[in-house]
């Protein structure tokens, strides 16, 4: 289905993003794709689905070079290649069927024949186990289905070779097993599948080999039976990886945070919040614990000054808040790492540069006459000394923001939030897109920021990451607090219940 044969890729700014790379997939081989944030993954995306060619050597999808597409300018899927995107190709406005018959034409006739097309559509569904709700809108599914959708859209239009791009960053381990499932169905069908991911417990569970990249080069590929997460990890990053043990804060002195009886949108169970009372202490990282989709976003939202409570009182560092403002939240040192990098944590025609001083553009050290004259020289060394001290990986930093991988671009949110000293920090999935090396990091400079006194609110689908980061746990479900729990030595199975609902 696909070979690489001496493949290598370099830029303009004189960036080489793949060197010399050989691989090769055959027909209904499931193959995991690792490696660290910036070492070719998007590139070598990018090649096999034609939207770029390579300098040198040759690339092959089902016996076609593709190097010789070049004029015909022949969509990807019509060879044999469907990608779905980690961030997903769907226009929300448009219905489920609208979006997968996008662009097609099944025969010549002007008329589109819905009742054709549904009942294919609703075969393939059935086939795979791709259940969808056709007559929904994209903007009313879930993230789970919206993928979904995506698989189907390809296999619609003949995919053979399936490139999944982090597909499970936004996903709960139970539609996480139900792609899985779907995996199955499609390599027991001999079609080939391309996963590319970071997380580890993933790899080990399914694949059939695991090629691994690291700045732009193939390392090694290895059968699945062969190795184990650690040598993965190990050769991902260049070096023996060493796991960080984190000494629990049990008590703190202070509160920087208390919500008391707040609500917001309580009729609405999986975007609203129902009666929620807690507190985070000066020097403490309160952990959410919880399915996605229970309200989560709305207290991101409500904690950082985005909306604003229906009833119940907010305390920030023991005053009222009276004014659910943004800016207001941000002069009180609330820093946040949101949930959707692109949309909310960076503006992403503006240079790597620009976005690591965006919050302090009237601070006297960049600027004269609160944000009129900009010190250039000064923005300059200060971005080029976070550059460097958090490994964000560009040409430059004057490159576009939008042009860099995912990894990256939440290096940057990072840097420009913790650099600030902030007294609360509200995280939001901090290392979704995040290889082990660069989780590790974060998580070790959250730590840093802890022991500093800064209370942080840690809200992450991994409910290994909030076991590993937490002093304390709350689960939520539904809009409600379920439980809260110590994070030394947690009860796991009290956790769990509590996420599936069930009370103390």
């Amino acid at each position: 289905m696909i070979l690489l044969k001496d493949v290598s890729k370099s830029y303009r700014n004189g960036v080489h993003a793949l060197r010399d790379i050989n691989l090769e997939i055959d027909e209904g081989e499931f193959v995991y794709i690792i490696g660290p944030t910036g070492c070719g993954k998007s590139t070598l995306i990018k090649l096999l689905d034609g939207e770029e060619l390579p300098d040198q050597g040759e690339v092959y999808v089902a016996e076609t070079n593709v190097g010789k597409l070049r004029h015909s300018r022949v969509p990807f899927y019509r060879r044999n290649i469907g990608v779905v995107f980690q961030d997903f190709r769907l226009l929300p406005k448009m219905t489920v069927f609208e979006n997968i018959i996008l662009g097609t034409k099944k025969d010549r006739s002007i008329f589109i024949k819905k009742d054709e097309l549904r009942k294919e559509i609703m075969e393939l569904s059935e086939k795979y186990g791709l259940e969808v709700e056709l007559d929904k809108t994209v903007s009313e599914i879930s993230v789970g289905a919206q993928q979904r959708v995506e698989i189907l859209k390809a296999l619609y239009r003949g995919a053979k070779l399936l490139i999944l791009d982090e597909p499970t960053a936004a996903l709960t381990d139970q539609e996480v097993e139900g792609l899985f499932a779907i995996i199955r169905r499609l390599t027991g069908e001999n079609k080939s599948v391309i996963f590319i991911s970071h997380k580890m417990r993933e790899v080990m569970a399914i694949s059939d080999r695991i090629t691994i990249l690291r700045a732009g080069e193939t390392i090694e590929t290895l059968r699945r039976e062969d190795t184990n997460a650690a040598q993965l990890a190990n050769l991902m990053i260049g070096h023996e990886m060493t796991v960080s043990r984190y000494q629990k804060v049990t008590k703190t002195e202070e509160t920087v945070l208390r919500l008391d009886h707040v609500d917001y949108h309580k009729e609405h169970k999986h975007s609203g919040l129902n009666d929620v009372s807690f507190s985070i202490g000066k020097g403490e990282i309160l952990g959410i614990a919880g399915v996605d989709g229970n309200g989560q976003s709305q207290l991101a939202q409500l904690v950082t000054g985005v909306i604003a409570p229906d009833s119940g009182e907010v305390d920030l560092k023991s005053k009222k808040v009276a004014q659910f403002i943004p800016n207001g939240f941000i002069l009180s040192h609330v820093s946040h790492v949101p949930e959707d990098r692109n949309k909310m944590g960076l503006v992403g025609n503006m240079t790597v540069e620009e976005n690591l001083v965006l919050k302090s553009t009237e601070d006297p050290r960049f600027s004269c006459g609160k944000g009129a004259f900009l010190k250039k020289k000064a923005i300059r060394e200060f971005a080029l000394a976070l550059q460097k001290k958090n490994d964000i990986r560009c040409s430059s930093i004057e490159q576009e923001a939008r042009n860099l991988s995912g990894g990256n671009q939440q290096k940057i949110i990072l840097a420009r939030e913790l650099e600030n000293h902030p007294e609360l920090l509200v995280a939001v999935h901090p290392t979704r897109g995040l290889d082990i090396g660069a989780s590790q990091y974060v998580h070790d400079t959250m730590i840093e920021a802890r022991d500093k006194g800064c209370g942080i609110l840690l809200i992450s689908a991994d409910f290994d990451e909030v076991l590993k980061l937490s002093d304390r746990i709350i689960v939520m479900f539904e809009g409600k607090v379920m439980g809260i729990y110590s994070g030394e030595n947690p009860p796991i199975e009290e956790i769990s219940l509590a996420m599936a609902g069930k009370e103390e």
